[in-house]
């Protein structure tokens, strides 16, 4: 089928993209590039695509598009409070009328990637798509909004599906840095310290970033009647992890590492245990495990180096990245690029 894939050129869509081609479809790319520069390793970033931001996008983009996979947005809680505004704007309000728009030109199916992070700060255990939320920042908040305005567009023709994603992992060719396994793995290889700012105490959810594509290539062609309004918890049950228990298992990856605190530490208020049993009624079987993920990470960080300078600095920080594009005149407050030359920098 004809597909839009949004944040093509992002963490997760540079790993998608050549999955959903591989498949058959015909894949459309669109993204801002406001990453540009961000890349590791030698792993190649699918075409170009159409450079525009979300929140240009004109039903132009969506002629024959059957279905949609919306990737793009600020895609963690450093960016969303930033500037909380702009985190509605886009992860918001641009999302809904993209599916708007979308649902104007025929599109049937919307995969949505939403976040466990609407779950929030919750004591009630285990938890499933049926269970209360409580975001407790504006990036969690946005997703909600924009899952709760998708629903309601809903009807016979057009089928938003609802991914809530654990907490992402493992290599990508625009990876980030600010994600807890990729984090903790770096500071290993690159210092010998496991190094934890807060104290290690939060439960967190995680998914290998193979395992989401996965998951959103099931939504996107199971039957209707399996996903159509419905919300899926993407991860494995095994993965649900207190984030010392994942320093420990960087720490047994890198031989003489240790694990270290920041004198600053303190406890997350993000804590939560996702149950991912109702997906595998779509047929997704996860076949990452964390072991196998760090693994992974150490290997290509020893294999093309990592430093702290690249991680805690502009080079691949989405915040200090996006703050030195706008001090160097390359995006606006609002985060629009204002210039754009040749093929996105790999």
């Amino acid at each position: 089928m004809k597909i839009l894939l949004t944040g093509h050129l992002g963490y997760l869509g540079v790993c998608m993209f050549p999955r959903l081609a591989a498949a058959g479809h015909d894949v459309i790319g669109l993204d801002s590039d406001l990453y540009r520069g961000c890349s590791y390793g030698d792993q190649t970033l699918p075409d170009a695509g159409t450079v525009k931001d979300i929140r240009d996008i004109t039903a132009q983009d969506l002629s024959g598009i059957v279905a949609v996979i919306h990737l793009a947005g600020l895609s963690n809680d450093p960016l969303g409070d930033l500037n909380p505004g702009l985190t509605y704007e886009l992860n918001a309000d641009a999302t809904v009328r993209l599916a708007r728009l979308a649902k104007d030109a025929g599109v049937k199916r919307f995969v949505f990637a939403s976040t466990c992070s609407v779950y929030g700060a919750s004591d009630e255990g285990w938890l499933t798509e049926t269970s209360a939320l409580n975001p407790v920042t504006p990036y969690a908040v946005s997703k909600l909004r924009a899952e709760e305005e998708l629903d309601a567009l809903a009807d016979a023709d057009f089928s938003p599906v609802f991914m809530r994603s654990a907490t992402a992992y493992g290599l990508s060719s625009k990876i980030r840095f600010d994600l807890v396994v990729n984090n903790l793995s770096a500071w290993g290889v690159a210092t010998g310290n496991v190094f934890l700012k807060s104290d290690g105490m939060a439960w967190r959810p995680v998914v290998h970033v193979e395992d989401i594509v996965r998951a959103f290539m099931k939504a996107l062609v199971a039957d209707r009647d399996l996903v159509h309004r419905e919300i899926f918890n993407v991860g494995r049950n095994e993965d649900n992890l207190l984030v010392r228990d994942i320093a420990t298992i960087v720490h047994e990856t890198i031989p003489g590492s240790e694990i270290a605190f920041s004198e600053t530490k303190s406890r997350d208020t993000r804590t939560y245990m996702v149950d991912c049993s109702k997906i595998r009624s779509i047929g997704f079987e996860p076949q990452w495990t964390v072991h196998r993920g760090v693994k992974q990470l150490v290997g290509a960080f020893q294999k093309y180096g990592i430093a702290t300078s690249d991680f805690e600095g502009p080079r691949y920080q989405r915040v200090a990245h996006l703050q030195e594009a706008m001090a160097d005149g390359l995006i606006d407050a609002s985060l629009r690029r204002l210039e754009y030359a040749g093929t996105p920098d790999v």
